[in-house]
Order: structure tokens, then C-alpha cells, then sequence
């Protein structure tokens, strides 16, 4: 029972935090190319109506939403911390395996970090 309620809870805060997201791409993604060329152009639209709705748009879904999942995130994530010896062991050997092998993880990190920064060179580029 326990198992559903937490499923429940993530599918929950999965459709909270949707709408935030969405603001983040479509800023995005409007900066990608001029704005009279889709997908640029629908997500100026879509930026345009969170602004013209600020009280909706701001404060309700992109501030008070994701700060309901923050919250109840946080909590169930520390209720299952506490409650859960299974998920601390698993931690502890994630965290003992990713010590051994530091080097590779920071070599992992720092190329998916490069990649990045070339993907966003190469669309201002684009854009540019």
C-alpha cells in the first residue's frame, strides 16, 4: 500500500512541477532561432501567456507549485531515508563505488560538461 502511495506521489509531482518546466523550455527554445520560425514562434506564445497572467502564471505555476514539490519531495525523500536501511546501503556503496573511481567520474563529468558548452556555442552560433 505504502509502494502505490508513493507512486502516487511522484506522478503528482511530476504534473506540479510540468508547467514549470515547460516555461523553462519554451524560454529556450524561443532563443533557439528567429521567432517567426517554429517551434520558436510557439513558445514565444507560450512565454507571452505566463506573462500576461502573472498571478496565475508566476506566482501559482511557477512558484507555488514547484514549491509543493520541493517540500513534499523533501519529506518523503527524508521519510524513506529514515525509514528505509536498504536505500542508505545502496547509497553508501554508490557513493564508496563513485570515491574509487574518481578520476572517471570526473573525466564523465567534465566531457558532459564540454558538451554542453559547445551545444549552446554552436545554437548561439546558429542564432547569431
Amino acid at each position: 500500500m505504502k509502494a502505490k502511495r508513493y507512486t502516487i506521489a511522484a506522478g503528482t509531482e511530476l504534473l506540479l512541477i510540468f508547467p514549470a518546466v515547460l516555461f523553462m523550455a519554451a524560454l529556450f527554445v524561443r532563443n533557439v532561432q528567429p521567432l517567426q520560425f517554429e517551434p520558436a514562434h510557439t513558445a514565444q506564445q507560450i512565454v507571452n501567456w505566463y506573462a500576461a497572467r502573472p498571478r496565475l502564471g508566476l506566482w501559482g505555476l511557477l512558484m507555488s507549485m514547484p514549491l509543493v514539490v520541493l517540500v513534499t519531495g523533501g519529506g518523503i525523500v527524508f521519510h524513506k531515508w529514515r525509514s528505509e536501511p536498504e536505500l542508505r546501503r545502496a547509497a553508501g556503496q554508490t557513493f564508496a563505488t563513485l570515491r574509487a573511481h574518481l578520476e572517471t567520474v570526473a573525466t564523465a563529468l567534465a566531457t558532459l560538461v564540454a558538451g554542453g558548452v559547445l551545444a549552446i556555442v554552436a545554437l548561439h552560433l546558429l542564432t547569431g
